[in-house]
This record gives structure tokens, sequence and C-alpha cells, in this order.
């Protein structure tokens, strides 16, 4: 543990330590009598001596002294109980503080950096076991009333949790505190006298990573458009930069993706947001990307425990989840077993008598006469009490179906013989199977649903070469053995031996029902087709481009299943599979491309040197991804394809497009330009068959490619699946999350440095204002706009962002924030009355009333205060004295609209003594037009003044805010 440095004279106590290792500044000592032998009298005196004392007297057998070079004063920072515990300490101070320390000139200086960083550690330390314990620890509260006092944000800016680091400066380390906040990563450091403070809001972030230097090992840097700010020396940098990522994560897809980010509410409001709440949301997406279930699926428990495998005939040590819908089980050793148990499928959940064989066991019973048995499992009786009322629930919201055809209510229990619940050899666990005989003559002879489009093709068209069929005859029989052996519903064991299979090519006649099993297609609703139109939430808005790649992946559906599975299908593809892919900005797939770039310059880092500009890679595979390569491959080959993707998930594609360009790495790094390799991928794709295919062969999509070349050869879709899993298949689920949360902010900024330079681009011809000072101008408007974001409550308008408007309307402001930013930049300010004039300017320049102003107006009117002529000035300046800046609320007490008769809520109307009436609302409306024409007259009479007389530069009053 670290220890509050205190100065003590090194030699009263040489005798009793013994030095291990030494540093320029750090020395590691063992106690005398700990770990020798009895041969030495001081030893055994040492030893002794801490026998006899009683446990809080007694000295650890490990200690870490901090000792200036030239000095007999030395302090202890670290002690341990165990040679392990204070290596851990050793090895940290040589990453994080050794090689830190050679920058300081003072000696004193370097004492003084290393006992504030070891009491930053001791407190940090302390509030994290006080936040194990307690939702409110003390630690936090006085963190937060610090967090407060020197930042002075408003209350509503909740801190999520603070950190002890180092921030650099050059290569000076500044110690201190760092406070992620639900907005804004803030840095406070007192050191030397000098008081630093950062603030750097999480939308303004453009890049969060990892990074080593030559004088730390690892360290956090933040990037933002102009600046990078490097944190290092963290207690626990991997638990930091976790947090990090996922406060990133949700405040800019919050603030910048509502598109893409409605279906995860937990986290829509900011005062929700706590660090326990980020771990679990970690959690949560790590468990549904792995199983590939819904976003809404909330997981409950993680358990270690271990699972009968009745394949290997013994225990499989693992993890089981468990959700509000589901038991899944996942091994620890990567690919051996893989369970989903939704809880439509379990009729039944039971404690077993705990055994010394079986310890704690639980038995899963599910419908398609299967059972589970778990064990080893850590409170067993309150883990099974709320499986049960999940259970209970989830049978409640769906009620018993029966299958007609059969008069068998297909959800009752499945009763197990007794004597197999007493054999513990095999875990008193076997599979149970009893179909009849018809139901084998399916197994054996499978057939395509009658309502699939390829079942007709295949009756209506030729046959195929019997070397096809008993190919495919043969790959039916494998999948039959492996059914009787792992099972065959959803519930079944998915294991390395199944992906063998699915990367050999699924039959076609069992394509459409693994796809759905895959898929997890019983998370559909029974009622919600029909319902469909008009009650849901959300329509699809997407662009042309994925529209297009949704209907061609919804006919390759529909030739495998029938329309309301293909539908199915297709929603599981859209909304957990794909997810963000089919919008109106296809997020997603950006995101993935941009995944895909990296892994290019990991796995082909030749290729990728050769082709330093990687996007127009991006933009050759981009339909890969869109349709699965369905679009540009043959069909018989690209099902092979999807059948990989629905079983792996996005990882198949990620593998495959390595593979693909692997395989033509040699004619990429000779290509002159992006039309040649987008020549050379073409051919390559268009000649990849399927041997094993029942159907016939497809012909050429790119024949016209090839012509005046020589003839490209043929590869087989096995073989370049197989050695995509061989070479490429080493990337794990967390790792492309990771990934994607990592690029998720990369493309988002772009997206944002997009539409900031379209609206410069349309407004730059109409202003006066300099480019520069315009590009200042909108990120202070947006800034603004972001403000409001961060602690108004939220309301109808608060939702102002929306990604599919016009780039020139997609941050627009109030008139608060109009006020504020009128303040600051307007040259018509006048004192007690500025307020007043920005409520009439902002209500001038309101055309629609729906009470926002977008940048354009904004700038407009800011142009004419500074570059306007003197006539645009005046004429500006008379408009706001009149309707619509003016009403009679104006808080003006000299508003000519006080007057009842000018009063603009009713209407103007007095009866004549002849009983004729006059509108005096019409006699106002036109006095206003004539006095109009009568300025406008008088203002062209006026001599015009030069235009270095009246063009003022905007004033460079434009710096960064704070809250205040």
């Amino acid at each position: 543990m670290w220890l509050k440095p205190e100065e003590v004279l090194l030699k009263n106590a040489l005798k009793l330590w013994v030095t291990q290792k030494s540093s320029c500044y750090f020395i590691l000592q063992r106690r005398r009598g700990h770990g020798e032998g009895g041969g030495r009298l001081t030893g055994r005196l040492v030893g002794a001596l801490d026998a006899v004392l009683d446990s809080n007297a007694r000295v650890a057998p490990f200690r870490i002294l901090l000792q200036v070079p030239g000095s007999q004063v030395y302090s202890p920072i670290a002690c341990g109980a165990t040679l392990e515990e204070i290596t851990q300490h050793w090895d940290w101070l040589e990453q994080n503080l050794l090689h830190t320390l050679s920058v300081f000139d003072n000696k004193d200086d370097i004492a003084s950096f290393v006992k504030g960083k070891v009491k930053a550690l001791i407190a940090e330390e302390t509030s994290s076991r006080l936040a194990e314990q307690e939702d409110e620890p003390e630690k936090f509260r006085e963190a937060l009333v610090k967090f407060e006092a020197r930042f002075n944000f408003p209350e509503a800016e909740k801190l999520v949790t603070y950190y002890s680091c180092c921030c650099w400066k050059g290569r000076v380390p500044r110690q201190g505190w760092l406070y992620l906040s639900v907005h804004h990563v803030c840095f406070y450091s007192f050191f030397l006298g000098k008081e630093l403070k950062l603030v750097v809001p999480w939308v303004d972030i453009q890049k969060l990573e990892r990074t080593s230097n030559v004088f730390l090992t690892d360290t956090i840097r933040i990037t933002t458009q102009n600046k990078e700010r490097d944190f290092s020396m963290f207690l626990n940098l991997d638990e930091v930069f976790k947090i990090m990522e996922q406060l990133a994560d949700v405040t800019l897809r919050r603030l910048l993706d509502n598109e893409g980010f409605d279906l995860d509410p937990d986290l829509q409001e900011p005062s929700q947001i706590t660090k326990r709440v980020l771990e679990a949301r970690a959690q949560n997406e790590f468990f549904r990307a792995f199983f590939r279930l819904p976003r809404r699926e909330k997981l409950h428990a993680v358990l270690d425990c271990s699972l009968w495998t009745p394949f290997s005939r013994c225990h499989t040590a693992g993890r089981m989840f468990a959700s509000d819908s589901y038991i899944c089980f996942a091994s620890k050793e990567d690919g051996c077993c893989k369970v989903i148990l939704p809880l439509r499928e379990v009729v039944s959940i039971e404690k077993m008598e705990d055994t010394s064989l079986l310890p704690s066991p639980i038995i899963v019973s599910v419908r398609s006469k299967m059972a589970f048995q778990f064990i080893e499992l850590r409170d067993r009786d309150s883990l099974v009490e709320s499986l049960l009322v999940r259970l209970k629930q989830v049978h409640a919201d769906h009620p018993v179906r029966y299958d007609t055809s059969r008069d068998e209510d297909v959800t009752s229990p499945v009763f197990y013989s007794a004597n197999m619940c007493s054999d513990h050899r095999f875990g008193g666990l076997e599979t149970l199977s009893s179909q009849n005989n018809e139901e084998r003559e399916k197994e054996t002879n499978p057939r395509l649903h009658p309502e699939a489009l390829v079942a007709a093709f295949r009756q209506s068209g030729s046959q195929s070469p019997d070397s096809r069929l008993s190919r495919e005859q043969i790959k039916i029989s494998l999948w039959n053995d492996h059914f009787v052996e792992y099972g065959r519903t959803v519930c079944m064991f998915r294991t390395e031996k199944i992906r063998k299979l699915v990367a050999m090519g699924i039959p076609e006649s069992l394509r459409g029902k693994l796809w759905l099993l895959f898929s997890a297609w019983f998370l559909k609703s029974p009622w919600w087709p029909h319902s469909l139109v008009s009650n849901c939430p959300h329509p699809c808005d997407p662009s042309p481009s994925p529209e297009q790649s949704m209907n061609i992946l919804t006919s390759v559906l529909l030739l495998y299943a029938k329309e309301e599975e293909a539908f199915w299908l297709l929603v599981a593809v859209c909304e957990r599979m794909l997810p963000d892919y089919f919008n109106h900005r296809v997020i997603g797939a950006q995101v993935d491309q941009s995944v895909f770039e990296e892994l290019i310059k990991e796995q082909l880092p030749e290729l990728a040197e050769h082709m330093q500009d990687l996007s127009a890679l991006a933009s050759i595979s981009l339909s890969w991804f869109l349709t699965l390569f369905l679009s540009i491959m043959p069909l018989e080959s690209a099902v092979n394809v999807v059948d990989c993707f629905f079983y792996d998930g996005i990882k198949a594609i990620f593998q495959l497009g390595l593979a693909v360009l692997e395989a033509n790495a040699e004619d990429l790094c000779r290509s002159k330009d992006d039309g040649q390799a987008l020549m050379v991928l073409s051919r390559f794709l268009d000649h990849i068959k399927n041997e094993d295919s029942p159907g016939p062969p497809v012909g050429s999509h790119h024949a016209f490619f090839s012509d005046d070349q020589e003839p490209c050869p043929v590869t087989d879709i096995a073989d370049l699946i197989r050695d995509s899993y061989e070479k490429f298949g080493d990337q794990s689920v967390a790792q492309i999350e990771h990934m994607r949360r990592k690029h998720r902010i990369r493309v988002l900024q772009g997206h944002e440095d997009t539409t900031k330079q379209n609206v410069l681009r349309v407004v730059i011809p109409e202003v006066s204002v300099l480019p520069e000072d315009l590009e200042e101008l909108y990120d202070l408007f947006k800034r603004e706009h972001m403000m409001s974001c961060y602690w108004e409550q939220p309301g109808p308008l608060a939702l102002r962002h929306d990604p599919s408007r016009p780039y020139a309307e997609q941050y627009r402001i109030d008139a608060r924030q109009f006020a504020r930013l009128f303040q600051l930049v307007s040259p018509w300010t006048c004192g007690a009355h500025t307020d007043i004039l920005a409520e009439r300017t902002f209500r001038l320049l309101d055309d629609n009333m729906d009470h926002l102003i977008e940048f354009k107006a904004f700038v407009s009117c800011l142009d004419i205060m500074y570059n306007g002529e003197m006539n645009e000035k005046i004429k500006l300046l008379y408009r706001l004295h009149i309707p619509p800046a003016l009403t009679e609320n104006d808080r003006d007490s000299q508003s000519p609209l006080k007057n009842p008769l000018l009063s603009t809520s009713r209407p103007l109307v007095f009866g004549k003594s002849n009983g004729d009436t006059i509108d005096y609302q019409k006699q106002l409306k036109q006095m206003i037009k004539d006095l109009a024409k009568e300025k406008d007259k008088t203002e062209k009479e006026l001599p015009k003044m030069s235009q270095q007389h009246n063009c003022f530069p905007i004033p460079r009053v434009i710096v960064q805010l704070s809250p205040t």
C-alpha cells in the first residue's frame, strides 16, 4: 500500500533493512528476519521482535523509499506484506515516475512532485474503497465541492468521477486532479505556486486514444481541433480510459447523433449518469454484441459457473449471463462453447441436490426436449429466485401457443426419467429426442419452405450436375449428425465445429432455417407486423444508397425464407447486426469503414504503406459492408458470405475483406490510381465461384472489365472463407466494439466539420465578414447552442439538433442565447437598453416565429451592424422600432405600442355616428408603409460614405468561454 511520505534519517535504521533493488531515486528494501535462514543473529532478533508485537504495531516486511541523491533523508512511500505486492508498486514507479523525474532541475522539486503524487494516490485508493461501500462516499462529496468551486459550473453539470494524474506541458508534468463530468473533461493543478485549469467539452474531442512516448509507457491523449493533451500516472489507467471512452461516446451520440441514439433511453438524461451506470453500460454493450441481442436487453447478473456439455462428456468452465429475457453461457476458452436460452423457450428452472461432485447445481429445461445443467453457481438460491420471477413475467407477456396441426401445447413442460438424473457420470443429463418417423424423414431429406422463392426456381429450372447434388447431400448429412449431437433449435450448443460447417456453406435446404436461428428470429413480437405501419414511432428514412442496399439484401432473404421470416431477418440485420447502417447518414457503415482502415494498417502494413490514402479503398469496400458482398460477387458465392455473417456478425465481413485485399495485394501495389485498383478488385470478386452450389452458375457481373486482358483465375469461395478465418479470425467482439467506439468519435466529428464547411460556403458570399472571423463566429454560435443542451431543462425545443435538416438549420438558438451572443459581439451595445435591443433584433430575425434563429440570420444581422453602409444601418435601426420587432409587451416603457389605441392584441375598429366603421389597423399599416417609402427616398438622397469610413472590423473578442 502507498504511505504518506514522512522524512526520516537514513542512518538510524540501516541495520534493520536489506536493500533488494535501487534506482536513482527509489530503494526497495526487505526487513531483516523475513525470508532469511536462521544463521544471522540480527535477523533472528528482528524477526523475534516483529513476532511478539501485536498486529497494529508490526512492521510490513517490504518497503520502498524515496531518496534524493546526496541527501541523508529518506521518505517511505510504499510498503507491502509480500514481495509480489511491493513489486507491483515498484513496477508502477518505474513505468510512470522514474523517467519523468529527469526533467526537473531542482532536487527539492523532485521530492515535492513525488510526495504530492503519492498523497494523491492514497486519496484515490481511499475514495475507491469508500465508493465500494456506499453510493455517496464522503470523499466524493469533498471532491464535488472542490470541482464546483474550481470550475464554477452550474449545478446541472454532474461530476461522474475523478482521478489523480499528471498533465504534460511539453516535457514537464503537472501533478493534479482529473475531473470527468457529463459534458466536460477538467484538470486542476496547483504545483510550485502555479495554478493550472483546463476545461475541454466532450463534443470538442476529435480523438481519444492510449499512446506512449519516450518518457512514459502508457498515456491517455485527448485531441481537439487545435490542441493535444497527454495525461498519465494513473493508478488504474484501464479503468480511467474505459470511463472516458464511455462518457465521450454517450455525450457525442446524445448531442450529435440523436438519429442513432434514441434506442438507449437510460442515458438520455445527463443527471442519471454515474460511474456505475457507465460501467454497467459497457458490460451491457459487450453482452448484447457478443450474443447479438436487442439493444433494450438489460443484463442483471454475470456469474462464474460450469456447464455440462454432453458432446465432450465433461463440465465446461465459463460464465452465465442472466438478462431480462435470456440465460446465456460462454466458455472461458474462446470458441469452445456458447449457448443462448431465451426464457420464452424455457419451461422450468430447478435446483438439484448439492453434492461434492455437483456443487450448487441447477437444471434449465427447454421446449426442444433438452436440459442444461449449471454447477458451481455462487448464491444459487437468489439466482434461481430472480430467474423464476423473470420466467413468469416472460410467459405472461407471451401466452401459451398451440400447434394446431399436431394438437399439442408447445409450451408444456418436458419430463425426464429419474434414472437419467441419478447418473453422475454425465452430470445427470443427456439430450432427449423422441421424433416420430415423419420427423426423422424430414431430418434426412429436408426441403425448402414452399414459399421461399428459390424453391420455385429449383423446381422450374434445370437441375444441377449429379456431383454437385451429391456434395449437397454430404453437407446435409454432416449437419444432421451435428444436430443429433449438439441440438437443432435456437438452444443448440454453438462450438467451433458449427463454425467450420458454416464456413463450408450451409445446404440450401437448411439455409433459411439456420439464418433464422443464428439471427435470433425468436425475438419477434407476434403482434408487431400487423400494427407496423400505424404504430412505428421512428419511420425509416434512409438515404437513396442504403435504401438500394436494403433492396438487394431483402431480395436474397426472400429467396430462402417466406415473407414474414424474411421481414424478421431484415429487422435483425438493421437493428442489431448492422446498427445505424440504414438511417439518413449511414453512420454505422462509415464507422465500420474506419475500423476496416485500421485493420488494414495492422494486418496488411505493406499494402497500407503503398496506399497511404486508404479512403480510396474505403470507398471501394463500402458496398461490401452495405450489401454483404451480394452486389459485387456471384450470388451462389455471396450467399456463403451471408451464412458466415449470420453466425459471426460483422467480424465475418471484416476478415473476408482483409482476405480479398491480401489475395490482390501485389496487383493493388502496382496500381497507379483508384480506377485501376477498382478494376483489380472487381475482376477478382467477379471470378469467385462456388463449386458446391447445387444451382446453375450465374453469369459474370463485370464481364467488360476483362476485355483485352488475361483471363482472371477462379477462386473458390470456400477456400477464401477458410483463409479469412485462419489468417484474420483472431479479432474478438470486445476488440471490434472498442474500435467502433473510437472511430465513431472521428466519424461524428467529421460530419460536424462537413456541416460547418457547408454552412460557411453558403454564408461567405453573402456577407463581408472575413472567413476566419466567420469560422470563429460559427464555433461561438454552436457553443452557445451546446451550452443550452448541457444545462437547460428539456422541453419541446430542447432537441434542436436534427442531422436530417439542411446544413444551415441544424444548429439554432433561442432568444436567451441570442441575447448572450448579442452582448458579446454586437457593436450596438447601449448599457441598460442592450437587452431590449437584443430582444427586438431576435424578433425581427425570427421570420417564421418558431422562437429560433439559425446562423445565417445571426451573422447577416451582425454583418450590417459592422460592415453595412450607412443607409443599411439606418434601415435596420428603423425596423427595430416598428413591428414585428416592437410589441406592446416590450420592456421599454417608452414603447408607442403601450398606448391603448395602438394595441396589437385587439382590432383597432371604432364606430362612426352614421354607422360606418374605421379600421385603424389598416390605417396604421398604411402609415408604416408610407413612412418606409419616405425613408427609402431619403436614404437614396443621402451621399454614400466611403467604405473606409463605415466598415468596422469585428473585434477579436471570440475567446474560449467559461460557463460564467
